[in-house]
């Protein structure tokens, strides 16, 4: 997670984490905006760690099988064991894991389309000291889907009203920031996010929706049972945030011409 993200803040006796899903192998939780996954150089007085949260929770050591920044809320797996761990976490390498997200843009979204931009390592000057930073750019694929488009007649900077679309995104590689990163690319920067976006539409949802989170969430992941090898579908909500933030926008929806 980008330092620099916008977060809301976590308590030191954060909540119960909500689970959704669990057997003798896997669990998976719902990630809640502004909680690392586990410790960080990048913020070292940070005290609550989904990692730690979720072992106190259920009583049993847990792996986490992939990453979600920071101010990123949804889907979270975890496994048992490390092996299992490592299994799930070549399936997400080989392109195995099926993930979906929904985000809220600027801009009007239109239909279907694929984003095929390579993407250097960003490289963080504390997290990231000991790695080499001569990297070529990695490939990098996002195909994204128009779910939905507002129009907020309010003027925003050089533009007479506020544009925004609720998108579908389905990467099939996991570079660091790639959702971010790509949608900026496409000059449809997610709303909240602090590093790759548009601060002026994000202080706009932030002084007429109250919304102050980075509007991106995993809302769902489908991958081989590493134990059963069974195929496996975890579906999470938007987060309460993000959800009311969705559910103002729909007043102002419109069908773009």
């Amino acid at each position: 997670m980008s330092a620099n993200s916008r977060s809301v803040e976590i308590s030191a006796t954060p909540h119960p984490l909500k689970i959704l899903y669990q057997d003798q192998d896997i669990v998976a939780i719902e990630k809640p905006p502004g909680m690392l996954v586990h410790r960080s150089p990048i913020d070292k007085h940070e005290k609550v760690f989904a990692v730690q949260t979720l072992r106190d929770q259920i009583g049993k050591r847990v792996f986490p099988a992939h990453r979600l920044d920071r101010p990123t809320s949804g889907v979270l797996l975890f496994a048992f064991d490390g092996q299992l761990a490592g299994e799930l976490g070549q399936q997400m390498m080989q392109k195995q894991v099926h993930k979906t997200y929904h985000a809220v843009v600027r801009g009007f979204v239109h239909n279907t389309g694929f984003i095929d931009y390579a993407l250097k390592y960003k490289y963080d000057k504390i997290a990231d000291k000991h790695k080499r930073p001569q990297q070529p750019p990695q490939i990098a694929t996002t195909v994204y889907e128009s779910v939905a488009c507002y129009e907020v007649p309010q003027p925003v900077g050089k533009y007479q009203s506020a544009r925004f679309s609720l998108v579908k995104l389905s990467p099939s590689t996991g570079r660091k920031h790639q959702l971010r990163r790509h949608l900026a690319h496409i000059r449809h920067p997610i709303i909240g996010d602090t590093t790759h976006g548009d601060g002026k539409q994000n202080k706009f949802a932030k002084s007429h929706f109250s919304f102050n989170n980075l509007a991106l969430n995993c809302t769902g992941m489908g991958f081989y049972h590493p134990t059963s090898q069974k195929w496996v579908t975890i579906s999470s909500d938007f987060h309460h945030e993000m959800a009311m933030f969705i559910r103002r926008l729909e007043n102002f929806r419109v069908v773009p011409s």
